[in-house]
C-alpha cells in the first residue's frame, strides 16, 4: 500500500493485518483492548435503530448510513493515497458489501419496527457461530464434529427463543426471519472481509466495500427520502448519525486493529459479548424490560456461539 506520509495520525488508528505492521498501545493485552472498544462501538447498533426507525424509514436508515459511511472512508482512502484493488478483487468485495454494508443494515432496519432490540440481540448472538460455519465453508476445512452440534444447538436455541416469544411456531414473526436473514449476511461478509483483509488490509476492505456500494445506496436514499420525507427528533437524528459514523465504518477501526495486534483467536472472542452489552442498553436507554426468556434465551445462544468458535480453533 502506498501511504501519504501526511496522513501519520490516520495511519496510526488503523493496521494493515497484511504487513502486520504499525503502532500500538504498550501492554501484552493491547489487541483485547482495542477489540472490546470494537465491541463496545457495535453494541450500540441494535438499540440505536431502535431508535432511529422510529422517525426515519427503514429504507432510509439502511440507505443513508452507508452513503455517510462511504463519504467517510473515501476520505480516508483518499487521505492515504491507497491504491485501486485489481480488478480480480472487486467481485469479492461486492460479496462484502452484500454482506455488511446492505443486507444487513437493511434487514435488522425492517426488523427492528417490529420486535424489541432486546430480542434482536438474542437472535443476532448467533453471529459469531455463523461467521465461523462461512469461514469453514468458504476456506473448505474440515472441523471436526462436535464443531457442527454446537453449531446445530446455537441454531436451534435461536429458532427456540424466536419462537416463544412469538406465541408458537404459527406466529414465528417475519422479523425473526429478518434478523436470520441479517446474520447469514453478516456472517458471509465477515468471513469474505476477514479473508480479502490479508491482502488489502484491514480497514482498507470495509472502506472500498463501501465506496463500491456507494451508487446503489446513493439512489436508494434518495427515493426514501423522497417517498417519505425524514421527519426526525434530534434524539432519533443522533442515533442515524452514530450508526453512519461509528457503527458502518469507526467501529471497524477498533475492531480490525484489535484483530491485527491479536492474538486473533483470543480477541474475536470478545465479540460474544456484543449481545449482552446490546440487551444492557436496550434495557437502560430504551427501557425495555428483561425478561427471563431473554436471558435465557441469550444465555444459550451466547454459550453455543462460544463453544463454536472455541471447537473450530482445536486442532482437528
Amino acid at each position: 500500500m502506498k501511504d501519504n506520509s501526511s496522513a501519520t495520525l490516520l495511519r496510526s488508528a488503523v493496521i494493515s493485518p497484511a504487513s502486520g505492521q504499525g503502532s500500538s498501545p504498550s501492554g501484552p493485552r493491547a489487541g483485547v483492548w482495542w477489540g472490546l472498544l470494537g465491541v463496545a462501538a457495535f453494541s450500540f447498533t441494535v438499540p440505536f435503530t431502535r431508535v432511529a426507525v422510529a422517525g426515519l424509514s427503514p429504507l432510509f436508515i439502511g440507505s443513508g448510513r452507508a452513503v455517510v459511511a462511504a463519504v467517510l472512508a473515501a476520505a480516508a482512502l483518499a487521505l492515504t493515497r491507497q491504491r485501486l484493488p485489481e480488478p480480480r478483487t472487486w467481485a469479492r468485495l461486492a460479496l462484502v458489501a452484500g454482506g455488511v454494508v446492505v443486507g444487513f443494515p437493511f434487514l435488522t432496519s425492517y426488523a427492528l419496527t417490529a420486535v424489541p432490540a432486546g430480542h434482536g440481540a438474542v437472535v443476532i448472538a448467533l453471529l459469531p457461530a455463523a461467521t465461523a460455519t462461512a469461514a469453514v465453508l468458504r476456506t473448505r476445512e474440515r472441523p471436526r464434529t462436535l464443531f457442527w452440534v454446537v453449531m446445530a444447538a446455537g441454531s436451534v436455541a435461536a429458532v427456540a427463543f424466536a419462537v416463544l416469544q412469538s406465541g408458537g411456531p404459527a406466529q414465528l414473526h417475519w422479523a425473526d426471519l429478518m434478523l436470520l436473514g441479517a446474520v447469514l449476511c453478516a456472517a458471509v461478509g465477515y468471513a469474505e472481509g476477514g479473508l480479502l483483509a490479508r491482502e488489502l488490509g484491514s480497514w482498507q476492505t470495509i472502506a472500498w466495500a463501501l465506496v463500491l456500494a456507494f451508487p446503489p445506496m446513493l439512489a436508494l436514499a434518495v427515493i426514501a427520502a423522497a417517498g417519505q420525507p425524514p421527519s426526525a427528533t434530534p434524539v432519533q437524528w443522533g442515533a442515524f448519525a452514530y450508526l453512519a459514523v461509528v457503527s458502518m465504518f469507526l467501529g471497524f477501526f477498533a475492531w480490525y486493529r484489535g484483530l491485527a495486534i491479536g492474538p486473533m483467536a483470543q480477541v474475536s472472542q470478545i465479540q460474544l459479548l456484543q449481545p449482552v452489552m446490546s440487551i444492557c442498553w436496550a434495557a437502560l436507554l430504551l427501557g425495555e424490560a428483561v425478561t427471563w426468556t431473554t436471558l435465557l434465551g441469550g444465555v444459550a445462544v451466547i454459550l453455543c456461539a462460544g463453544a463454536a468458535v472455541r471447537v473450530r480453533q482445536l486442532p482437528s
